[in-house]
């Protein structure tokens, strides 16, 4: 039984000044889904060899068409620069990147026909295809000598040249059989079937301005995937400073593949003459992010500790590469580091602090850290003398670009996309507050007013529980879960990092393992009481909770342990029994690190916080939300859930999407789920 909640504190953060300059009343109108899936995204920012120009994509909706469509764009950095695309109009491009002179900007685009390698000149002119391989370019780098590029591709394994994957890949296209054998797993992953094709890596040289000949696997007789899957990208490998080899990081497969996180560095000279040396044979937990010093014989990098636990703590490490010394650099930053940026003897990254992404600057001698930008999410950066440009977002603005210095300090916008679209679009004004969670210990949470505020008014309100678990939920522009969208239909938002998140420590992170649905539910029910003490306009009366994935598993296990504190409920890819997501998964390691274990040799953990041993207790009306390429949490979860709701009588519907995976992402099906779970908010908050 949860004991009411003795005493709190809060932490209040300073409304920006955006904010604060909002007008707040009742005609306002607030972002919708229609706007939110319209808004122009750009994405992270390149800065050029001398630091005066900038590189980078802007992604535009086009909701009529239910597609978008990605340019490439140049300009200066000074005010009112007005930028160029280089990209042609109406197709896309993407991972923009200056080659070493300045004079060329490379970038992706499959407007041949296939992904391929382009490039444009910096002073104007016309694109040109660089490469024209018969597969698609995954991802690329080039090299710090300008005269050769590392490629990624998808290809069959045993394959000797790019042409024969692609025979095989027509072959089995045309075949009159459809049937797919395999002995082991994976089988799927994230929302693909095993085809037997691996990601590799590639060398090619450029010459006269192209790729020329047949590319140099430089990870041959590596049986896994470079870049990862699902979601790896050029991060995952580095040039050396002298352009005769790379570094990448990769999981070596096999039967272990599901089981496992352990992902090694390996040496590959680029004529591809040797076997690719592993650089950390001896840790058997995740290694990523390679960065070179300049001088090349150190090599910079991230590291867990635990096998098997992908949320454990990246810690940032130096390797002598001629003496496979290596040494963890600011052990005490209690944080998980992305990928690494050198710029002037420091390292820069990014990480979750205390519900925001600020970008950090380490030193590598003493470990000394420090914030270098703050105020949200902070979600690409680059660096050059001293400039520093960075892409941020909050919970009341679209991602933008800024300048600012390598030191931080005074910052200037460089961007204002969405300007037109959002004229006339108030946000709901947010605050930061912390509570007293389980043990004592503080935990934070947000909580948005609805769009048109009225002091001494009280407003239903939408209790939205984060996936992960291993995540946060804080002051960034989300385009799945954004809070804004239910603060424009009168909603009161509250979020809540419960124990397990993360940017807190890794102790903090750790703690939701084995106990899913001890420590959260208690911060989540904390957290819930903490907010309705403090905020007087939250109508605890008129409220619905609301998650997706691990969030979507919180509220089928609301539903048995909570569910009369709500009107109604919201479960997207939940987890409906933990027994069979431990055998229908397909990362293996997520749910046996989770558990302690697979089900057969840990049954009681799995059943101890199982949603469908409590159905008897559902009684709160629920949309079910799944789709059918989820084979993280598989459809099937999300039908049983739905089945236990409709045989016990309960108030129900089962929103199916067959064409999505864990996440909806087609404009027009964004604006169908939303539309469709404001409905239900609605439903049994306001009718």
């Amino acid at each position: 039984m949860i004991q009411p909640l003795a005493r709190f504190a809060f932490l209040l953060l300073a409304v920006p000044p955006l904010l604060a300059s909002l007008p707040a009343n009742a005609k306002e109108r607030g972002l919708d889904a229609r706007d939110l899936n319209a808004l122009d995204r750009v994405g992270a920012p390149t800065l050029s060899p001398d630091g005066r120009l900038l590189a980078y994509t802007l992604r535009e909706a086009d909701l009529e068409a239910n597609r978008a469509v990605t340019g490439v764009f140049l300009r200066g950095l000074e005010d009112g620069a007005e930028p160029r695309r280089v990209n042609t109009e109406g197709k896309s491009g993407n991972s923009p990147s200056f080659s070493p002179d300045g004079r060329t900007l490379y970038y992706l685009s499959a407007e041949s026909g296939s992904m391929q390698l382009w490039a444009a000149p910096v002073r104007g002119g016309r694109a040109r295809q660089v490469s024209d391989y018969p597969l698609d370019v995954g991802t690329y780098r080039i090299s710090p000598d300008g005269r050769r590029v590392a490629l990624s591709f998808r290809v069959h394994p045993d394959c000797a040249d790019l042409a024969c994957s692609k025979q095989r890949n027509e072959a089995k296209a045309s075949a009159k059989t459809t049937g797919q054998s395999y002995d082991q797993l994976f089988v799927r992953h994230w929302d693909s079937w095993n085809d037997g094709q691996r990601n590799q890596l590639f060398v090619a040289e450029l010459k006269d301005g192209q790729a020329r000949g047949e590319p140099v696997r430089v990870s041959r007789g590596i049986d896994g995937d470079v870049p990862s899957m699902p979601f790896g990208g050029a991060d995952d490998y580095t040039w050396a400073p002298d352009s005769q080899s790379l570094v990448f990081s990769v999981r070596v497969a096999g039967r272990i593949e599901p089981i496992s996180t352990n992902f090694d560095l390996f040496h590959a000279e680029v004529t591809g003459d040797a076997a690719p040396r592993n650089l950390t044979p001896d840790n058997p937990a995740w290694d990523a992010n390679p960065l070179f010093a300049d001088d090349g014989k150190t090599l910079y990098y991230t590291a867990m500790k635990r096998p098997g636990f992908e949320a454990d703590r990246m810690a940032v490490m130096a390797l002598d590469i001629e003496s496979g010394a290596r040494r963890e650099i600011a052990p005490e930053w209690d944080f998980s580091a992305g990928a690494l940026s050198l710029h002037q003897g420091e390292l820069y990254t990014t990480t979750n602090r205390l519900g925001e992404h600020p970008l950090f600057a380490l030193k590598p001698d003493s470990g000394e850290a420090r914030i270098v930008v703050g105020g949200g999410n902070v979600t690409g950066f680059a660096l050059h003398g001293d400039t520093l440009v960075f892409q941020r977002d909050s919970l009341t603005q679209p991602a933008q670009l800024f300048v600012s210095t390598p030191k931080g300090g005074v910052e200037r916008a460089l961007t204002d996309f969405n300007r037109e679209r959002l004229a006339g679009i108030g946000m709901g004004a947010f605050e930061q507050f912390s509570f007293e969670g389980h043990g004592g210990a503080t935990v934070y949470g947000y909580v948005v007013k609805p769009v048109g505020y009225e002091a001494g008014q009280k407003y239903p309100v939408a209790f939205i529980i984060h996936g992960g678990p291993q995540g946060s939920m804080g002051n960034s522009f989300h385009y799945r879960w954004n809070p804004q969208t239910y603060a424009a239909r009168g909603y009161g938002v509250v979020f809540i990092d419960f124990h397990g998140s993360t940017g807190y420590g890794q102790a903090f992170t750790d703690s939701i393992s084995q106990d899913w649905g001890g420590k959260p539910l208690e911060d989540l029910q904390k957290g819930w009481a903490a907010a309705l003490s403090r905020y007087e306009f939250l109508d605890g009366e008129r409220a619905c909770a609301l998650g997706a994935s691990y969030g979507g598993y919180m509220v089928n296990w609301i539903a048995g342990q909570w569910g009369e504190a709500w009107d109604c409920l919201v479960s997207h890819a939940g987890v409906f029994d933990t027994r069979m997501m431990g055998y229908s998964t397909e990362e293996l390691w997520f749910t046996e690190w989770e558990n302690g274990g697979t089900v057969y040799e840990n049954p009681k953990a799995y059943e101890q916080f199982n949603p469908l041993l409590h159905v008897d207790k559902w009684n709160t009306p629920m949309l079910v939300i799944h789709g059918q390429l989820d084979y993280r949490i598989p459809v099937e979860q999300g039908i049983a859930a739905f089945t236990a709701l409709q045989r016990r009588g309960v108030p129900s519907q089962f929103l199916y999407f067959p064409d999505e995976n864990h996440w909806i992402l087609k404009p027009a099906n964004s604006v169908q789920w939303h539309d469709a779970v404001l409905d239900w908010l609605d439903r049994w908050t306001k009718e």
